[in-house]
């Protein structure tokens, strides 16, 4: 008997009875009324705990989780083809607390989706331009490019795109088993099918959700 379940319910209900009703374990009429008030219970009490759950982040599942993503970013974020209510909770809580306005936001937001780390260079910054006199960043092809104090508030973006994830149950050309009339194992295929991938969208978008507001950033996507 676990909490809630329909015989707890039932237990609890006969303790609270009136002594009128004399031994109540010994009564079937009475038993069966109290079996079936606590089979209706019992269901509440489920629904109720899976209520609950969906009031939070970290509890919440299947399309309340969906829900609660659109609720924060207005389909901005939005569970991949296959992700699990794991993943996409883990993204959900990543992307709410993600530091914004800085250059190390900016890297991080780009390097959690690709796993790769972006090159950022700011020509008003002197660590990317480099400087004379200052050390191991003096000399040409050492730093970066030129600076120029007449782009304030601008940055130069070298973003890497992902090596992608690919599609399930397809093999390529050269793979073992790979060949026409194979079936499942060699086809036809397109972007939109290469499950899990981040697209150029998604990097553009990544970069515009943490930028400063005012700043101009300026973004070149590679492989």
């Amino acid at each position: 008997m676990a909490t809630g379940d329909p015989h707890d319910v039932a237990a609890r209900l006969r303790s609270v009875l009136p002594p009128w009703f004399g031994d109540t374990a010994a009564s079937p009429l009475v038993g069966g009324v109290l079996a079936g008030l606590g089979t209706g219970h019992a269901a509440a009490y489920t629904l109720l705990q899976q209520v609950i759950a969906q009031t939070r982040i970290k509890t919440a599942s299947g399309g309340f989780l969906d829900l609660i993503a659109w609720d924060f970013f207005a389909g901005r974020l939005v569970r991949k083809i296959g992700e699990t209510d794991s993943s996409l909770q883990t993204r959900i809580l990543a992307e709410i607390i993600r530091p914004r306005a800085t250059r190390a936001g900016l890297v991080q937001v780009l390097f959690q989706l690709t796993g790769r780390t972006p090159v950022i260079f700011e020509p008003t910054r002197p660590l990317d331009t480099g400087a004379y006199g200052v050390g191991a960043v003096t000399g040409y092809g050492v730093a970066g490019g030129y600076g120029s104090l007449s782009l304030p508030g601008q940055a130069f973006i070298t973003a890497y795109r992902p090596a992608t994830t690919g599609i399930p149950l397809v093999n390529g050309y050269g793979g073992p088993a790979g060949g026409y009339g194979v079936a499942g194992k060699l086809q036809y295929a397109s972007l939109s099918m290469v499950q899990g991938a981040v697209t150029d969208s998604d990097l553009y978008a990544a970069i515009d959700s943490v930028k400063p507001a005012g700043a101009r950033l300026w973004a070149r996507l590679s492989n």
